[in-house]
């Protein structure tokens, strides 16, 4: 999974947790809706600057759109 496809699988969940349509993160973050939804594809590369109004949004940490999800099947200890 490359860093586009982990920003992606974040960005979709932490969103969805918060309650918040991808129109709606866009009009709150100032950025195009359909930037949102390439984001959340993993088809673009998200900015840095970009990456923070978002986190704000959703009262989230930078850093946690970059934690690599857990592999499926692997094993909790």
């Amino acid at each position: 999974m490359d860093w586009r496809q982990v920003v992606a699988v974040n960005l979709r969940r932490i969103r969805r947790e918060r309650g918040f349509s991808q129109e709606t993160l866009a009009f709150e973050a100032d950025v195009n809706r359909t930037y949102i939804s390439k984001l959340e594809k993993g088809s673009t590369w998200v900015g840095l600057e970009v990456l923070v109004k978002i986190s704000k949004v959703l009262q989230a940490e930078p850093a946690d759109f970059l934690e690599r999800p857990p592999r499926r099947g692997a094993k909790r200890v």
